[in-house]
């Protein structure tokens, strides 16, 4: 397949003139959080959560402000973090289903065996690897960390987790002994190295400690770096946090935001009780620290994105800039660095860092970035950064090249912004600069081009509208039609009140309805909340017109028959 040249990646000329030698071969550890909000660590402005650890590391280190990770969504940002491309390109769009789904035909897939990962580029450099924590790019043993270059695994293969072994333990119990062959995978026991093991405490702090054994393994070889990919399951639901850590936040109101605080929290304890281990161990001048996050936040599970539009799962900053800092004295700088980095980077950045070679014809989107975090200028100047994310008949786009950033979504045309003055996107100026949108979505179609098709859907409901609606329709997506509606105003979590969820109305007294059927009042209950969760500007008349149309019979009633043959047309 012929493929663009901004993603090949040459690194020959790089290694002979500043690869490093194998005795200055810093230590690298990743530390990853499961869908934290950007503003949701004291270093991004956090003000009711406390994370003085971070926040030690990041004042002492490079505080990323526009960083991005390469999907939207767990599993495929994890594997473009490890492989370095863009997941669309080897068929990793959507996340590996839950075991529980029962798609079986997607057991035998993952990560494909040609993606070499940079976990086996640094154990083939002789580093000691670990992997601690999520996984989620495949469960079958081509795909097993212990496979792809990891020499030690504890954790979990799945997308998420119980945290409480009190309460995972005895579900899974119970569903063994009943011989249910596909048990939920939130409560499957964890594993080191492909054996069962009995956590006995909660999961984020079983994760801390096994990354403190391998830490300490790894100070036993003193000729030998290590690479860590510590991958927490935290803030990610289900939302479960000790007595210990709510009691630290006993000020927040809101219950959500208060658990999920307490989660972020104990992560934070966490890294204070790696970061011990470093220094006790003498590692800790010579070790890379990344933090990140592996997507946005969730405001409905208590996260905060401020100020971006936008949440895991959307193309909206929101859903794909995250918390990031790089840490590592006396080389890397002290600063706030304003310019666009990836996850994508870290790959060629750690072949330098290692001394070491690309694998030949291995292909690469990101960039070696530690020459231009250590003089404070944009490594990729120019050029673009993409998210996509695939929704049953059309596509969320966006990307960013500088200060400018196209996007698409909702099915709704393009929408330009500054995003270096408006990282909220609140200023749509597409039908100020047309030339500009068309220049920049061609470049997108372009990056389209080196798409496949997915290896495996996260649910049979999303591989069957595929399928149904011909996906992907980038004849589409990529038309660059302009004139999008204005988007409402953002309101964080920390803006709002502990107040519940206002109910649904009900139908009246009398009135039987069936499965599918809506009161004129319900339907425009239904339609408020679905503009609000959008970020559209609520148009009454428009939603009771829409309502009118489609009770075509005039009963009062729009009825599951009716909804269906009017979005049918």
């Amino acid at each position: 397949m012929n493929r663009p040249l901004h993603i090949i990646v040459l690194l020959a000329a790089a290694l002979s003139s500043y690869a490093a030698a194998p005795s200055a071969r810093p230590n690298i550890l990743i530390v990853m959080c499961d869908d934290l909000g950007y503003a949701d660590v004291g270093f991004n402005g956090a003000k009711d959560i406390r994370t003085p650890a971070l926040d030690k590391l990041a004042a002492a280190g490079t505080v990323c402000t526009s960083a991005y990770v390469a999907h939207p969504f767990c599993g495929p940002s994890r594997m473009g973090l490890l492989s370095g491309r863009y997941p669309h390109e080897f068929g990793g769009q959507f996340n590996h289903p839950p075991f529980q789904e029962g798609l079986t035909e997607y057991d035998s897939l993952g990560i494909p065996e040609e993606e070499t990962l940079i976990s086996t580029v640094l154990q083939d450099a002789g580093y000691f690897t670990g992997a601690i924590g999520k996984w989620h790019l495949g469960i079958d043993k081509p795909f097993h960390p212990n496979t792809r270059g990891f020499d030690d695994f504890y954790g979990f293969l799945g997308g998420g987790h119980m945290y409480f072994p009190e309460k995972y333990a005895g579900i899974y119990e119970r569903q063994n002994k009943a011989g249910v062959e596909r048990i939920n995978e939130y409560v499957l026991p964890l594993e080191h190295n492909g054996e069962q093991v009995t956590p006995k405490g909660y999961l984020t702090d079983e994760l801390t400690g096994e990354a403190i054994r391998f830490i300490d393994t790894a100070a036993q070889k003193k000729k030998q770096p290590f690479f860590l990919y510590l991958a927490y399951n935290a803030p990610h639901s289900p939302m479960e946090a000790s007595d210990e850590d709510l009691a630290v936040f006993s000020d927040i109101a809101n219950p959500k935001r208060r658990t999920y605080a307490a989660m972020v929290y104990a992560v934070d304890r966490g890294v204070a009780r790696i970061v011990d281990s470093l220094k006790k161990n003498g590692q800790y001048d010579n070790t890379l620290i990344i933090f990140l996050s592996d997507n946005g936040g969730k405001p409905s599970q208590g996260a905060s994105n401020a100020p971006l539009r936008g949440q895991k799962g959307d193309t909206f900053e929101g859903g794909f800039r995250v918390p990031m800092f790089f840490h590592w004295p006396d080389n890397v700088p002290v600063q706030t660095f304003n310019h666009p980095v990836s996850a994508l980077d870290f790959y060629p950045t750690f072949v330098q860092l290692a001394g070491t070679k690309l694998p030949k014809g291995k292909e690469l989107d990101g960039k070696d970035i530690m020459a231009d975090l250590k003089k404070g200028t944009s490594p990729r100047k120019g050029e673009m950064i993409y998210s996509m994310r695939h929704r049953n008949s059309y596509s969320d786009v966006s990307a960013r090249r500088d200060d400018w950033k196209v996007t698409r979504y909702g099915g709704q045309p393009w929408r330009l912004f500054n995003i270096d003055e408006d990282p909220g996107e609140n200023n749509d100026l597409a039908t100020q600069h047309p030339e500009r949108v068309q220049e920049m979505v061609k470049k997108a179609e372009g990056w389209s081009g080196t798409h496949v098709q997915p290896l495996w859907f996260h649910a049979g409901q999303a591989r069957d509208e595929w399928k149904k609606n011909n996906m992907p329709r980038f004849d589409k997506t990529f038309s660059p039609d302009i004139g999008a509606p204005s988007l409402a105003p953002v309101k964080y979590i920390t803006e709002q009140s502990a107040a519940p969820k206002a109910a649904m109305p009900s139908a009246p007294a009398g009135v039987k309805l069936k499965k599918g059927d809506s009161t004129k009042e319900m339907f425009v209950a239904q339609e408020k909340a679905k503009w609000d969760k959008n970020g559209w500007n609520w148009d009454l008349s428009k939603v009771e017109t829409l309502f009118s149309t489609i009770d075509a019979n005039g009963d009062g009633i729009a009825s599951g028959q009716e909804k269906k043959a009017y979005w049918a047309k």
